[in-house]
């Protein structure tokens, strides 16, 4: 057997149905679309549309809102960073900022309102941090083990 040999098997693969070609294709006339209105026209779907009758997402309450002055934060566990200085790829020496963290591969995505630091896991490793927040328990357990915490004055501003 040659690859310029090499075929499907017979009734593998069907040949497309070509609408709109005559009543005896049996997909002729209408192509499939049944009869007249909007829907049989081309590029055309009414979403939400109940034949006239209220439409759910209408019928149903509005509930809650977006807050337009909510933070975009990272959220990191304390247990992730000292993996992170454990593997080697975060610098103890250095201060733990968000440019460290994404370099370390502790965060993927750099947050426009920066790192928030949260206390679950353990840290063993005297660190600096400079960052956007950090929880009650994270600031102890940071300082527990000899190390500092700045929170930015840029992101605790609003």
């Amino acid at each position: 057997m040659k690859l310029n040999e090499i075929r499907d098997n017979e009734g593998a693969a069907k040949s497309r149905i070509r609408v709109g070609r005559g009543i005896g294709s049996g997909k002729g006339k209408t192509g499939g679309r049944g009869v007249k209105g909007q829907k049989a026209r081309a590029g055309v779907a009414v979403k939400g549309f109940e034949g006239g009758q209220m439409p759910l997402y209408r019928r149903l309450p509005k509930r809650g809102f977006t807050n337009l002055f909510a933070k975009d934060l990272n959220e990191v566990n304390l247990g992730r960073i000292q993996q992170a200085v454990e593997a080697g790829k975060l610098d103890a020496k250095g201060t733990v900022t968000i440019e460290a963290l994404v370099a370390a591969g502790v965060i993927t995505r750099q947050a426009k309102d920066g790192v928030k630091i949260l206390g679950q896991g353990e840290l063993t490793t005297k660190l600096a941090f400079e960052v956007a927040g950090a929880s009650k328990s994270a600031v102890e357990a940071i300082e527990k083990a000899g190390g500092s915490v700045k929170i930015l004055a840029a992101a605790s501003q609003a």
